[in-house]
């Protein structure tokens, strides 16, 4: 502190010795070193990892691919900003288009972005840039639909629509222009387009409500009101998309449904930047991108070299099909073991791809008192509204940390029942 630095007083607000503001609640470990599904705190306790940053480590840690990538990239240019182009923009966009083309055959325009809510604020406003220009909605008065239980970022915008209070509560006023209707009932999502509608915004699983999964034809019921009512779909894969699912993105074909349903519009985050870098995306056609001429949007670090270079790796991981395929297969292996441990304190799991929510019985205790009892014993996961629990480990973890973590789970749920 300098002598012209006045100290800062500690009130109610700032009882804590720490620095860091407290709007998380994090289980007590302090990770120092990531490799691959392995992490180590700064005692030299190992942990395994099956959390992977929400879906952002799909990779693991320090992937040797994506770190030759960053490295390669940080040797020659880590920011031009977007007033100048550089040699890794048009690579990644048409790579990352090439990918999105499993999702919907005309995907092949990208607008790049930084984390995952600037994608989604960036999907709202070209839905409704898209709805006035293209639709015909009178200005002013677009409206999106979206589900509840929904998680698409914490700006205000976003905390409009959520469902979840916790989320809400003290950032009012709310921005208008979101109609919400139950997740997975078709005719509700009907009732409530109507000739203001300019896009329907879902994910396809609800990850942050706990790997909710849409009943079976939901999707293409959503599709169907979408084509007849002239409404984008815009589907949120910042948590489902690249791999997490057994497929490349979840709407894909095979992935929530066999036949897959076409989204308009693709929400891309957290693996995209396979854990190094922040980088996100929407990714659609041209006819509805091309409404965002310049100046109508953008960002100093959407882009960048630094984080083009490492989605290009990302990308290349992607199209040999090796980690989808890891992805379902390893699935199937957990789905298994937490079938198993019902009746044993789990109550209900849901599964796709190496991707699961596991109800715990409330009886036996919260998702937070679970998490740190996997912790104690070197497993780390993630609870979620109160009772249940997310497990989401890295693509690249073998059968036997697998196998080593669902024993974690069964034996924490045996002390959880031991204590009551």
């Amino acid at each position: 502190m300098t002598a012209t630095t006045p100290a800062v007083p500690r009130t109610a607000a700032h009882a804590s010795s720490s620095a860091v503001a407290p709007n998380y609640h994090p289980l007590p470990v302090v990770i120092a070193e990531g490799v691959g599904t392995w992490l180590t705190d700064t005692g030299g306790r190992r942990y395994l990892d099956c959390l992977a940053g929400y879906s952002a480590l799909n990779f693991g840690h320090a992937h040797p691919v994506l770190l030759d990538a960053a490295r390669r990239q940080l040797d020659r240019v880590t920011l031009t900003s977007r007033a100048f182009l550089h040699d890794q923009l048009e690579e990644f966009c048409a790579e990352l288009a090439h990918l999105a083309t499993r999702a919907n055959p005309a995907m092949d325009t990208v607008l790049p972005m930084n984390t995952g809510a600037e994608a989604v604020e960036t999907a709202i406003k070209l839905s409704r840039k898209w709805g006035y220009d293209v639709k015909g909605v009178p200005d002013g008065e677009a409206t999106i639909v979206v589900a509840a239980g929904n998680f698409h970022g914490r700006t205000t915008t976003i905390v409009s629509f959520s469902t979840d209070e916790s989320a809400r509560a003290g950032f009012g006023p709310f921005t208008p222009g979101f109609r919400v209707v139950p997740y997975g009932d078709a005719a509700a999502l009907e009732a409530a387009v109507d000739d203001t509608t300019v896009a329907v915004l879902l994910e396809p699983v609800q990850g942050e409500a706990g790997v909710v999964i849409p009943p079976a034809g939901y999707l293409p019921a959503v599709r169907a009101v979408c084509d007849a009512r002239g409404v984008l779909l815009v589907a949120d894969e910042i948590q489902s998309g690249l791999g997490r699912t057994g497929t490349t993105f979840a709407t894909e074909a095979g992935g929530v449904e066999p036949a897959g349903v076409r989204p308009d519009v693709l929400v891309l985050g957290k693996a995209l930047g396979g854990g190094i870098v922040p980088v996100s995306a929407v990714v659609s056609r041209h006819d509805v991108l091309g409404v965002m001429t310049a100046g109508s949007h953008g960002s100093t670090f959407g882009g960048n070299p630094l984080a083009c270079a490492v989605g290009r790796a990302v990308v290349g991981l992607l199209e040999t099909g090796e980690y989808q395929e890891r992805a379902r297969l390893l699935g199937a292996r957990l789905r298994a073991g937490l079938e198993a441990l019902r009746g044993r304190g789990v109550t209900d799991v849901r599964t796709i791809g190496l991707w699961a929510g596991v109800d715990v019985d409330p009886a036996l205790g919260t998702g937070r008192a679970l998490c740190e009892e996997m912790s104690a014993r070197g497993v780390l996961a993630k609870d979620t509204h109160g009772s249940t629990i997310r497990l989401a480990p890295p693509l690249v973890i073998d059968e036997a940390d697998l196998d080593l973590a669902l024993g974690v789970l069964g034996d924490s749920l045996d002390a959880l029942a031991a204590r009551r």
